[in-house]
């Protein structure tokens, strides 16, 4: 239980913060380090609501980024323009602009949840 609240706390902050550099911020911030932070994001909702799976800790950050790479690969590919979605934020939130640079954030952005879930992984040992 007590890692379910410390994921979710983080998840909180971190979507907080995402929220923020999409309204407010601008240059670096919003282009790169936003896409830094949704990885490590998406891995504190999944943690929070599956604090103990999966048991291999090298599993959950590497789907993350594969899952982040898809999307990134969908946008090159025109996804939203192609079915027709036109809705605002759903454009913001599948992305509508591809960028290699998007792939090495997203890369640096699961470094800190590989670390994690390698100390999680030797702790329960």
């Amino acid at each position: 239980m007590k890692k379910r609240l410390v994921f979710g706390a983080l998840s909180a902050v971190l979507f907080g913060a995402e929220v923020l550099i999409g309204m407010y911020a601008h240059g670096w911030v919003r282009s790169y380090l936003g896409d830094v932070l949704i990885v490590i994001l998406l891995y504190t909702l999944f943690r929070t609501a599956f604090p103990e799976w999966p048991r291999r800790w090298w599993l959950l950050p590497t789907a993350i980024l594969l899952f982040s790479f898809a999307v990134e690969f969908l946008q090159l590919w025109g996804f939203c323009d192609r079915f027709g979605i036109t809705n605002r934020l759903m454009r913001i939130v599948l992305g509508t602009g591809y960028s290699t640079i998007d792939l090495a954030c997203y890369a640096i952005g699961v470094v800190p949840c590989f670390i994690a879930e390698y100390m999680m992984f030797e702790r329960r040992k």
